[in-house]
């Protein structure tokens, strides 16, 4: 007698019907055209974020006869759109994790846009103000919660991968943008809306372009769902199999076999954060926020901590004060240098080429300005130069993050920040005094890429304290980071046309005390396997890192550390 069993074969359109693991499903979903779509709009989102950030400082050389803008107020308009990153940051990062990412992101696109639109046409300092105000608050409703939201899509394995192809996305747009720039400002055609009172110039339809992309992506969202992972954590398990199911219909099309998958497996999740997200969930009160956000920092400026969360803000705020304070006057004042050099001069410093080119707003606001003053004033173009070295110093980035990621388990992380800190320090402090304008450009070049910096001390930020702090440290750092870029725009915009080797002397000499107050990051000596968390990237947002950790899952021994953005 046969005792055996015969097996009967599995279903040709069965995958899996056993419950499985989050992270298990994902995987089953396969990595295909759906995750490529998700990577692609988080990387343009990124990307909208430097063009809405650090577009602003093409327009300004075009924009202030418009606008009636001086030196001090341009200072304050380029740095205006971090103060709404700063302000916003803590408030979209809790709404992320008690409403959801998607719930998050999809209005503050479209709201980023709708601002931007606005700002397009204003007529006066405080309106334009105003609005690229809350252009910076809004878009930092996207940008602080995209890499949860794409990392969420993923298992753990492929999440890297996917950030990773966000960074490329992001890279090219950091490219594109002097180019985009070049293309669209330096048109000579312009029109007037009698209804607004305004000339409608290249430099307004430039800031709409510059929003285009917060519309293109709030419009591709809207085919996209809520985070499986967010979803799974709120109990929404059916609502999570069907976005799995989505999915893989998506990356394997019609042909493939069906996916049965009917239940997931309940995760574990600790006590105390499961607590504190219900907590933050139930809360009604604005004290009670504020009292949680406070028992999330408070422990970084205790004890020995202090120091370390000390010395790696100063170093944040260092870098961002050059790397990006600096920067927002790059185009303006390679412009006037091209300006003096039109005029047959040879050999000329920085400074003097900035002061001899100062416009004077007074004159454009008296009662008549015929029309021989006004071009003779106004730049309605910005000269090629310009553009090129802009272009040639996205590039730089793009290069010298990969030969950092090369050589930093090799080399440590104190060698380059002590050599990047000097060498740009040094250069700085020689534009000053250097004659040859081309010589003198190069040097400025050399100045802005401190911001190699940034993700060097994020990777520092994540040796020096244990997982429960990690993510706050870095969300630390980077906002006194941001603020340092506020600081130094609005230092360059109030001493550069009366003291303008004073504002180079500034940016100099900090970046040297940062090499020095380098030495004394705790362990910076020992050359770990830690090291392994920087990975490189097109100049990748740090705002995974800064935007993520407020409460938002964050991997940080899964997913390596991202290279710096000057934003």
């Amino acid at each position: 007698m046969d005792d055996s069993i015969e097996k009967l074969p599995e279903p040709k359109n069965v995958i899996y019907q056993r419950p499985v693991k989050l992270d298990d499903a994902l995987l089953m979903t396969k990595f295909g055209i759906y995750n490529l779509c998700l990577i692609t709009i988080s990387g343009t989102i990124l990307a909208a974020v430097l063009l809405e950030t650090l577009g602003i400082s093409y327009v300004l050389p075009v924009a202030e006869c418009d606008l009636m803008l001086t030196t001090k107020e341009k200072g304050v308009l380029s740095a205006i759109s971090f103060a709404g990153i700063i302000s916003s940051s803590h408030l979209w990062g809790f709404l992320a994790d008690t409403r959801g990412r998607r719930t998050v992101i999809l209005p503050t696109l479209f709201l980023a846009f709708a601002s931007t639109i606005l700002s397009s046409f204003t007529t006066s300092f405080w309106l334009i103000t105003i609005t690229r105000f809350f252009t910076g608050f809004f878009i930092s409703g996207s940008s602080a919660t995209i890499y949860a939201y794409l990392g969420e899509f993923h298992a753990k394995s492929n999440s890297s991968r996917a950030i990773m192809g966000a960074s490329f996305v992001f890279g090219v747009g950091c490219i594109l943008l002097p180019l985009i720039a070049w293309s669209v400002i330096n048109q000579e055609w312009e029109f007037i809306i009698p209804l607004l009172n305004i000339v409608y110039r290249p430099w307004r339809l430039f800031m709409v372009v510059c929003g285009l992309p917060s519309l293109v992506c709030g419009i591709a969202l809207l085919y996209f769902p809520e985070s499986p992972k967010f979803l799974f954590s709120r109990g929404r398990e059916q609502e999570t199999i069907d976005i799995l199911h989505q999915m893989y219909r998506w990356n394997i099309g019609s042909k493939g076999p069906k996916m049965e998958l009917t239940s997931l497996l309940q995760e574990t999740e600790a006590q105390q954060t499961k607590v504190r997200r219900e907590e933050a969930a139930n809360s009604k009160s604005v004290l009670r926020l504020l009292q949680q956000m406070w028992q999330q920092t408070a422990p970084l400026f205790m004890g020995t901590y202090l120091k370390r969360t000390t010395i790696i803000c100063v170093l944040q705020f260092g870098i961002y004060l050059t790397s990006n304070g600096m920067y927002m006057f790059f185009p303006d004042i390679l412009n006037r240098i091209a300006e003096l050099e039109d005029r047959g001069v040879v050999r000329t410093t920085v400074c003097q080429a900035v002061y001899a080119t100062q416009v004077d707003i007074s004159r454009l606001q008296q009662p008549v300005v015929n029309a021989t003053v006004l071009p003779e004033l106004c730049h309605q173009k910005l000269d090629i130069s310009a553009y090129e070295h802009s272009f040639v110093l996205e590039t730089i980035y793009a290069l010298g993050f990969a030969i950092i990621g090369l050589i930093i388990n090799a080399v440590g992380k104190l060698p380059i920040l002590v050599f990047i800190f000097g060498f740009c320090g040094i250069c700085g402090i020689l534009i000053v005094f250097i004659d040859l304008p081309l010589l003198a450009i190069w040097f400025y070049v050399i100045l802005l890429t401190c911001g190699f910096c940034i993700s060097v001390v994020n990777a520092c930020t994540v040796d020096l304290f244990p997982t429960n702090l990690r993510a706050m440290a870095v969300c630390i750092s980077l906002m006194f980071g941001r603020l340092g870029s506020v600081v130094g725009a609005n230092i360059v915009g109030f001493l550069l046309d009366s003291q303008c080797e004073l504002t180079f002397w500034i940016s100099g000499v900090s970046l040297i005390g940062c090499g020095m107050l380098s030495f004394f990051i705790p362990n910076i000596y020992k050359r770990k396997a830690m090291e392994e968390r920087f990975s490189v990237s097109s100049r990748t947002v740090n705002y995974r890192e800064y935007h993520r950790n407020r409460s938002v899952p964050v991997d940080l021994e899964q997913n390596t550390l991202l290279t710096g953005f000057r934003e």
